[in-house]
């Protein structure tokens, strides 16, 4: 259902003035806070579904100019960023534990080939080739928020097409100069585009040196899982006097008892030669839930890592369930506190799976680098602005499984429901004033 916006709903109006010094015209801005709001009311999340969904009493703005506003302005999206993290930080000081999970996900455009950074490659959730971005994400929470730190969308490699290219258009001798100059040209620009290209692990590691360079978040440690691993990002963590906490695949080699094996041997040989290995320990996780797990924990070596501690975790008592292995610098940390921290990592998917339905991580049908990346902005500054809203728990039934506590749809029905307020209240003041129900209705839901 399409509902009309006729003003800024009151909690994004509050909020986003805490960002007014990073936009320049008043005009803009207004174009902005209409945009940001119709990422979180409107169904359809292209410019042209949230401007169609736009009400002014005055002259309507024509759709470009908020094309303009939003994606072309001489507005910066990397300060907005480093704004929007100087916001968020207040809201974590002295709020308990607070950990940053750098993570990736893909946004789906199946028709969208022109759309920038999109490419065919394999969908690792989907198990098949389709189109997407990929974008890596950092993502900061406690056990009561979770918001977007940064989004960066991966430039995909042309490289095979390129090379495709250069091998069928090779000669055997190049008679005129021309010919070589532009043969060198195309050289070069392979060149640029293969220095150019960074993979996502490599985009891993200059986020948490973006994050780190602001001292925002001091008492934040890392989680990921192995797709971003490397052993440049864990020393750039290190480097920054934190810990961090990630999952590692099975086949991962480890010094053990002066032996390389593969992790998945040892925990195998534990399992069923030494159960008692296994420690219980309660555990309560992000979410608040307390969970019991059986863990063995023991500090090895890994090759270029170096000596790091090592936890082999079970959920089910007779350990017949496949074991997740972690790994961690902090050698003194024991697995109880190693399996919270990693249990952080989960906020990543919430947030994607949340940028995705409510805030239009997939919805944006735009071809330029730069309009692209501040749509990815806008929407991580979108989702920090729904928790933002000032919620009571609902009497709704709708609601009853929440059991009082305030869930993310209970605070986008209440900035829903500042919409509809706003609506009402104009089409209250068009009647008082004595028009009709058309001219309401045109005013309200064009012809």
């Amino acid at each position: 259902m399409l509902l009309p916006i006729v003003e800024v709903p009151r909690t994004i109006e509050e909020e986003m003035e805490k960002y007014r010094e990073v936009f320049f015209r008043k005009e803009g801005f207004e174009h902005i806070k209409r945009y940001v709001s119709g990422l979180i009311i409107s169904p359809n999340k292209t410019l042209t579904g949230i401007y169609d969904a736009q009400v002014w009493e005055a002259d309507k703005p024509s759709s470009r100019a908020m094309h303009a506003g939003v994606f072309e302005a001489n507005w910066s999206s990397y300060e907005l960023m480093k704004k929007h993290r100087e916001i968020i930080a207040e809201k974590y000081k002295g709020k308990g534990k607070t950990v940053i999970s750098i993570d990736w996900t893909q946004a789906h455009h199946e028709r969208g080939a022109n759309i920038y950074g999109v490419a065919k490659a394999y969908d690792y959730v989907n198990n098949r080739q389709s189109l997407h971005q990929t974008i890596i994400t950092g993502v900061i929470s406690n056990r009561e928020r979770i918001d977007g730190l940064e989004t960066i969308v991966q430039k995909p490699s042309k490289e095979k097409e390129e090379l495709a290219y250069l091998a069928q258009t090779i000669e055997k001798s190049y008679e005129e100069m021309k010919q070589v100059q532009e043969r060198l040209l195309e050289l070069l620009h392979f060149q640029k585009h293969r220095l150019e290209y960074k993979k996502r692990t490599e985009i891993a590691v200059e986020m948490v040196k973006e994050l780190e360079s602001s001292k925002q978040f001091p008492n934040a440690n890392y989680a990921f899982d192995n797709g971003v691993l490397t052993i440049d990002l864990t020393q750039e963590i290190e480097k920054s006097g934190k810990h961090w906490v990630s999952e590692i695949e099975s086949s991962r080699n480890i010094n053990w008892e002066g032996i390389w094996k593969r992790v998945d041997e040892i925990g195998g040989n534990l399992r069923n030669n030494h159960k008692e290995s296994f420690r219980l320990v309660k555990v309560k996780c992000r979410n608040g839930e307390e969970k019991l797990f059986w863990v063995f924990s023991k500090v090895v070596r890994l090759k270029r890592y170096g000596k790091k501690r090592l936890a082999i975790v079970h959920e089910k008592e007779d350990l017949s369930d496949n074991p997740r292995f972690l790994l961690t610098d902090a050698l003194h940390w024991e697995g109880a506190r190693i399996i919270e921290t990693w249990s952080y990592r989960w906020a990543s998917e919430v947030f994607h799976e949340f940028s995705k339905q409510v805030t239009g991580f997939e919805s944006a049908q735009l071809r330029k680098e730069e309009a692209v990346i501040r749509h990815f902005r806008l929407s991580c500054i979108a989702q920090s602005l729904v928790q933002s809203s000032d919620t009571s728990p609902s009497k709704s039934e709708k609601y009853s499984f929440a059991n009082g506590q305030i869930t993310f749809g209970q605070k986008v029905r209440s900035i829903v429901r500042q919409a509809w307020h706003s609506l009402l209240s104009l089409a209250h003041n068009l009647f008082s004033q004595g028009q009709d129900v058309d001219q309401v209705l045109q005013l309200l839901v064009p012809a």
